[in-house]
């Protein structure tokens, strides 16, 4: 089981790193802005194909390397879970890699070519553009956490007949590998780190929905759809997350309440199946959105008069991956290299959604242990 989810994994990670470039809308290219006319100058497919060649030479050599491995000596399961970390991460730190390296290349072409020499920035504005937002209602989001508070209220209740040994870690298989002695923490931290994570869900949408749609007045059409493409799918895929969360956290403690209420199949598959589902989301929310003003789209689109395009704010991305805008109210923006949205760092706001709860899960779990 531990092989089948490890080797999943770095297959969805290497498939992912090798697409990237090719998924992020036409004007950003390795975190540097172009113009939309220059979307296939020739020296930025090259720089493109050959990020793709080597992340999938790379990909395709430790995942030889993987199956090998596991078929051909006999490893524990600490091994497994180690190697199976460890690759993947090989994987990204090779794309990050060659990501900088391209970055800076980028922008010494950028530079040379003088590319927005004549070409008046322009700030696109459609009022009208917030009356199609689909982004799912906020409330919405906090419809899981019913089912926390249920497991607290539950947990509470039943805590005489709870075990003297609590489990605070299960491994790959879904099976404790870690336990502790039994206290009131101890038996509620899971439905409260769950709460946490449910109102931190809650709190991204909010803001992500409060944020700016930022359209590229070069082109357009596409940029709109691409807009709109991503807070949808974007928006589902954090609720589905935080459903699948939902989900596993209460299959753990409604398991330590009632013991043997799950059968062992189900205790095994649980992770592959959580697994299965996230990653079958998150390549659904790059299908949807990456073949949107992107490579994947087909021929390019261009509209109206090329001398007119949208604002460069290289200015405000640090290599490429953070962004820190004083001027912009936005707590989160589009990502530039990958899907999704990142943090506007210049906006204290977006380190309370993010690191307050991560900080308190890391409270509770020292105190737990």
């Amino acid at each position: 089981m531990e092989f089948a989810i490890f080797f999943i994994m770095i297959v969805f990670v290497s498939i992912f790193q090798i697409a990237v470039p090719f998924f992020v809308k036409r004007t950003v290219v390795f975190g540097v802005t172009i113009p939309y006319e220059k979307a296939q100058y020739k020296q930025i497919i090259r720089f493109k194909r050959i990020y793709a060649t080597v992340t999938s030479f790379v990909s395709i050599l430790i995942t030889v390397l993987f199956i090998g491995w596991s078929r051909g000596t006999e490893q524990n399961e600490t091994e497994i879970v180690l190697t199976g970390i460890i690759l993947p991460f090989i994987i990204l730190m090779t794309g990050l890699t060659l990501y900088f390296y391209f970055h800076f290349k980028m922008q010494r072409l950028k530079k040379e070519q003088n590319w927005y020499s004549g070409i008046k920035q322009v700030r696109y504005a459609d009022l009208a553009l917030r009356s199609k937002d689909e982004m799912l209602p906020t409330p919405l989001f906090m419809v899981p956490s019913i089912i926390s508070i249920a497991l607290i209220i539950l947990t509470a209740s039943l805590y005489d007949q709870l075990p003297a040994q609590i489990p605070t870690h299960w491994g790959p298989d879904g099976q404790p590998d870690a336990f502790t002695d039994k206290s009131w923490m101890a038996g509620l931290g899971l439905p409260i780190m769950l709460v946490i994570l449910q109102w931190m869900f809650v709190g991204i949408n909010y803001f992500t929905k409060q944020s700016g749609i930022k359209i590229n007045a070069g082109n357009v059409s596409s940029s709109k759809l691409r807009q709109l493409s991503l807070r949808k799918y974007t928006s589902w895929f954090l609720f589905v997350v935080s459903i699948v969360i939902t989900l596993l956290f209460s299959f753990l403690q409604l398991n330590l309440l009632y013991e043997n209420l799950f059968q062992d199949s189900w205790i095994m598959i649980t992770p592959l199946i959580i697994m299965t589902i996230l990653l079958a989301g998150a390549f659904i929310l790059a299908v949807k959105v990456g073949r949107i003003d992107s490579d994947f789209e087909g021929a390019q689109v261009l509209e109206g008069n090329s001398k007119v395009e949208g604002l460069d704010e290289d200015r405000f991305w640090k290599g490429g991956l953070i962004y820190f805008n004083p001027e912009d109210p936005s707590i989160f923006v589009e990502k530039r290299f990958g899907l999704g949205w990142t943090m506007n760092f210049a906006r204290p706001v977006g380190y309370f959604i993010l690191l307050g709860p991560v900080a308190l899960i890391i409270i509770i779990s020292i105190f737990i242990v």
